[in-house]
C-alpha cells in the first residue's frame, strides 16, 4: 500500500459536491490518496432497513447513515433479505448519485467483488461479525452499525480479524462524534468533576408484546436468509399500532426485542451510553471484575438463562445493573430516570445526553473556559468532524477510527455480561485479562453460540 500526502483542505474541497472526488488508499495498484470522480471509494450496502436509511422501509423518516455516504463514496451493490427493501435502496442511490447499483440477495456476491472497496453493514445483530469478518479478509474496509456483535466470542473474532489484516473499522456509535459527548469527556479529563467515581447510564427498558402468531413468511422475504447464522424458527408477525412497522415481529426493527437476535436495550442503547462511559473512565482496554444484576424483569418466565415462550418479546423491560472495575469505579446501567450518563466525581457531576450537557462545571465553562485544543485530544487527536466522514479521512489516512473494534468490544463486553446476568438472575466475575467468567461454568457458556450449519463466520 502507497502513502500519499493526505490534506483535509482538499479533502474538503472534493467532498462539498456529491460528485466531487473523494479519497482511496490503494489496494491492488491502485493509486492512494486522492483520485479522479470515477474512481471514488466504492461501496456496497449490507441490510438496508432503517438504520441504513428509512426511506428504504417505506417510511419518510430521517434515521440511517445512508445518506451521509454519497459525498465520499459511492454505493454500487445493495443487499437485503427483503426484496422490496433491498430495491427501494436501490432507487434511492440512484437518486443520490444517478446511477443504479447491483441489486443482490446474498451478501457474498458483494464480498466476492474486488472493485468494492467499503461494505457497509446494516443488518440485524446476529449477522454483524460474520459479514465484517469475511469483509475485512476479502480485503474490505467495513462500516458497521451498532451493536458491533451478537456475543463476547464474536467480539474477540472481530478483535483479532481487525488486528491481522489492518483493515478500517468504523462502528456506528455515532455519539463518539456528537459535540455534546465530547466535550462532557474534556470537562471530566480537565479534572472539573474532581475524581470520576461513576457512570450511570440510562438507556430505558425493552417493550412487551401480546402473544404473536407464527404465520407464512411474506413473499418479498427470505426468511431462511434473514436469520442465517441463528437457529431456524417460525415467523411470527402480529399487525398493530407498535414502532415503526405497526406490528410485533420477530424481524423488521423489532428484533431487537428478542436474545436470539440480539441484547434488547443493553446492547442497543447500551451500545452507545455505556461506550461513553467506558471511554471517559479510561477503561477502553480492560473491563469490569464483576456485574451485579440488582433488578432485572423479563415479560417471559426464564429457564437456565432460556426463554421458555417464544411467542413473545423476551429481553429485559426493567433492569438496575451494577458493573464494578478493579479500582471501584462502577458503570450503573438503568431502565428508568432521563435517557442519558450521569457522570459523577468527588467535586461533583453532570450529565449528558444527546444534545443536552448540565451541571455546575458545565457552567462554569463560560467563566474558565477549556484550554485549547482539549476536544481535539479527546477526538484521538484530530479535528471534530461528523461520524461518516471520521470514518472517510480514517480510510484514506489508514489510521484507527473514532469509533474503533478494540474500544467497542470492552464496552460491548459489559453489556453482554450485564445480558448474563440478567438472564441467569445472579452476580458473575469477570476476568477482563483472559475475558472469561470466573467459577461459573453455566455462565460462561453464553459468551459464544453455535452458528447454524452453512452460516458459520469464514476464516
Amino acid at each position: 500500500m502507497h502513502n500519499t500526502e493526505f490534506t483535509r483542505r482538499r479533502f474538503l474541497n472534493h467532498s462539498i459536491a456529491w460528485a466531487g472526488a473523494a479519497v482511496w488508499a490503494c489496494r491492488g495498484g491502485r493509486a492512494s490518496g486522492f483520485v479522479g470522480a470515477n474512481e471514488r471509494p466504492r461501496v456496497g450496502a449490507v441490510g438496508t432497513g432503517s438504520r441504513w436509511c428509512q426511506k428504504a422501509t417505506g417510511i419518510d423518516g430521517p434515521h440511517g447513515s445512508a445518506p451521509g455516504f454519497p459525498p465520499f463514496g459511492d454505493y454500487v451493490a445493495v443487499c437485503d433479505a427483503d426484496l422490496d427493501r433491498r430495491n427501494r435502496a436501490a432507487v434511492l442511490v440512484k437518486e443520490w448519485g444517478g446511477v443504479a447499483p447491483e441489486v443482490v440477495v446474498d451478501y457474498r456476491a458483494i464480498i466476492d467483488r474486488k472493485d468494492i472497496d467499503i461494505v457497509h453493514i446494516s443488518t440485524p445483530d446476529h449477522w454483524h461479525a460474520k459479514i465484517a469478518i469475511e469483509a475485512m479478509r476479502s480485503g474490505k474496509d467495513v462500516y458497521c452499525e451498532k451493536p458491533m456483535t451478537l456475543t463476547i466470542e464474536e467480539g474477540r473474532k472481530m478483535v483479532e480479524a481487525c488486528r491481522e489484516t489492518g483493515r478500517i473499522v468504523q462502528i456506528g456509535t455515532q455519539q463518539r462524534s456528537e459535540h455534546s459527548f465530547i466535550k462532557a469527556i474534556a470537562v471530566i479529563r480537565d479534572g472539573r468533576i474532581g475524581e470520576l467515581k461513576k457512570a450511570t447510564c440510562v438507556i430505558d427498558g425493552a417493550p412487551t408484546s401480546p402473544v404473536i402468531p407464527a404465520v407464512a413468511a411474506p413473499k418479498n422475504l427470505d426468511w431462511n436468509l434473514w436469520l442465517g447464522p441463528v437457529p431456524q424458527v417460525s415467523y411470527r408477525f402480529l399487525a398493530g399500532d407498535h414502532g415503526e412497522t405497526k406490528s410485533w415481529s420477530r424481524c423488521h426493527y423489532e428484533f431487537r426485542w428478542w436474545y436470539e437476535y440480539s441484547g434488547g436495550k443493553l446492547t442497543d442503547w447500551g451500545a452507545h451510553h455505556v461506550d461513553i462511559a467506558t471511554w471517559a473512565m479510561g477503561k477502553t482496554d480492560t473491563g469490569p471484575v464483576s456485574v451485579d444484576p440488582v433488578t432485572a424483569k423479563h415479560p417471559v418466565v426464564f429457564k437456565d438463562g432460556y426463554p421458555t415462550d417464544d411467542s413473545r418479546y423476551n429481553t429485559a423491560t426493567e433492569f438496575l445493573i451494577k458493573a464494578t472495575f478493579a479500582d471501584g469505579m462502577e458503570i450503573d446501567i438503568r431502565h428508568d430516570g432521563d435517557n442519558g450518563i450521569l457522570f459523577e466525581g468527588s467535586e461533583g457531576s453532570l450529565f449528558v445526553s444527546r444534545g443536552r450537557l448540565t451541571g455546575k462545571a458545565v457552567d462554569e465553562l463560560k467563566s474558565k473556559p477549556l484550554g485549547e485544543g482539549a476536544l481535539e485530544r479527546v477526538y484521538k487527536n484530530r479535528p471534530l468532524v461528523d461520524h461518516t466522514r471520521n470514518f472517510f479521512e480514517s480510510v484514506v489516512a489508514r489510521r484507527e477510527p473514532i469509533s474503533d473494534v478494540f474500544s467497542h468490544h470492552r464496552s460491548l463486553t459489559t453489556c453482554h455480561l450485564a445480558g448474563i446476568a440478567a438472564r441467569l438472575g445472579r452476580s458473575l466475575r469477570w476476568d477482563p485479562k483472559n475475558e472469561v467468567i470466573l467459577a461459573d461454568s453455566q455462565a460462561q457458556s453464553f459468551i459464544a453460540r453455535e452458528s447454524r450449519k452453512g452460516f458459520e463466520i469464514e476464516i
